[in-house]
């Protein structure tokens, strides 16, 4: 269990480093489309909340609150997915983005599939 501990911060404070770079793609996207920029923004920020929720619990709900934040990861890199292709943001910092949220996916399923 301290093995992990440093896994969530990290996980954690790479999750807010994305978020800060990600607000400006946020804001543009609502330029464009109100709705698509307030799934990203709850999805986004859902990341988050979720792991620091699940670091102040215990098995089950840990693990719940975990998923949840794996599932919100997915959701927010389906936004900027979408908002590369309707042309909403700029092509390379959206898939930076994109693919920084594919690691934080990874570290997330680690903390919820821990290897043996």
């Amino acid at each position: 269990m301290t093995n992990t501990v440093p896994k969530k911060r990290r996980v954690a404070e790479q999750t807010l480093h994305v978020l800060s770079r990600l607000a400006p793609l946020v804001r543009a996207v609502g330029r464009h489309d109100a709705s698509l920029m307030r799934q990203l923004r709850r999805a986004a920020q859902s990341i988050y909340l979720n792991l620091n929720e699940g670091s102040g619990n215990r098995a089950g709900n840990q693990r719940l609150r975990w998923q949840s934040a794996l599932g919100s990861t997915y959701e927010t890199r389906a936004a900027i997915e979408i908002a590369i292709v309707w042309g909403y943001v700029p092509t390379p910092a959206a898939r930076e983005l994109r693919n920084e949220l594919d690691q934080i996916a990874a570290q997330i399923y680690r903390l919820i599939h821990p290897r043996k």
